[in-house]
């Protein structure tokens, strides 16, 4: 039976539990078809997964296949690395750009489902960390679905639910256990009038979808930047009017502000690292050559390598204080929520 509402439900730390009571709780045979994205590991089990949402749950439990049907009565996990996309009627999966370093990643999943079903979309963002799944309820929200995040004070990690609460708006706000207990009662509503869909949700759509972009989209939704990405080192391009205030490059990565910022720290310390290491290199092959100056009678010339050796051990030392100021410098996540 063809799905007559849709509902993406997304998660990080502590999101298995969290969905786990969210589907104890949701009343059996609603003519719904659930799709959930779980940040975990690669190497994580999506069978294990299944198995541990089946025993909590009514609804048939799987995982997603590129192609397969949408049905009503069932349940799809996105498998570990790999985004879960939804198209009218079937599911895709594609190992596209990691999007706020995470695949498969929230706001993929919540943007196509978006962007194929409109009105009849209900996203769920419950426990986690980082910033995945603003921007995908964002467009929910802007499609005309219905946007529910769990409580902050009751989830095992706020940050997601709060940056969704802060930054999007929602319907409801409410414990994880105690939403599967409304959706019955939202479904049962009278249907709202279609809200057309944004034209910048269904490029964007697009463009995960393909994996690739050009110029030409890239101008409708975004303005080019002077940052380059950290991931491809592609140009980077802010997305116009995106309440998570995010970039996306032509490869397809993108990032939040916050998360870019921690991928440019990243690659600082690892290039101070690098130039450390090159520079101690340095300092040892001179090192070496003044003890044999030295020890075969040329004290002078064997000093004057010695005191190059020591002058590139203060540069070693103010780039290791370097680091550390940079690590003093990170901002506090809190101010992003």
């Amino acid at each position: 039976m063809d799905a007559k509402n849709i509902i993406v439900i997304g998660a990080s730390a502590g999101g298995l539990k969290a969905v786990g009571e969210l589907l104890a709780n949701l009343q059996p045979g609603l003519p719904v078809a659930i799709f959930v994205v779980i940040h975990v590991s690669k190497r994580s089990s999506v069978e294990n997964i299944c198995r541990y949402l089946q025993k909590r749950s009514s609804y048939t439990c799987m995982a997603a296949a590129n192609g397969q049907k949408i049905e009503a009565g069932h349940l799809y996990v996105a498998p570990p690395d790999t985004h879960l996309f939804l198209k009218p009627g079937s599911v895709r999966l594609t190992a596209g750009p990691h999007e706020n370093r995470w695949r498969p990643s929230v706001d993929v999943l919540f943007r196509s489902a978006a962007a194929a079903y409109g009105s009849r979309v209900i996203g769920i963002v419950l426990t986690g960390t980082m910033h995945d799944g603003a921007s995908g309820m964002s467009a929910i929200k802007r499609s005309g679905g219905i946007c529910i995040a769990q409580d902050p004070a009751e989830a095992e990690f706020m940050e997601m639910p709060v940056n969704v609460i802060n930054n999007i708006g929602v319907d409801h706000r409410l414990p994880a256990a105690e939403i599967g207990g409304i959706i019955a009662g939202l479904l049962a509503k009278p249907e709202q009038p279609d809200v057309p869909i944004p034209d910048d949700v269904k490029i964007e759509a697009d463009i995960t979808e393909r994996m690739t972009s050009d110029i030409n989209e890239m101008e409708k939704i975004a303005t080019h930047s002077n940052y380059t990405c950290p991931d491809c080192g592609g140009g980077l391009w802010k997305i116009n009017g995106d309440p998570a205030q995010r970039y996306r490059c032509h490869t397809g990565h993108v990032y939040t502000e916050p998360v870019l910022l921690d991928k440019q720290s990243e690659q600082i310390e690892e290039s101070v690292w690098v130039s450390i290491r090159m520079i101690e290199e340095r300092r040892n092959v001179l090192q070496n050559i003044a003890k044999r100056e030295t020890d075969t009678g040329r004290p002078s010339s064997g000093e004057n390598y010695r005191r190059r050796a020591a002058e590139l051990n203060e540069h070693i030392e103010r780039l290791k204080q370097l680091l550390v100021a940079i690590n003093k410098a990170e901002p506090d996540t809190d101010g992003y929520l």
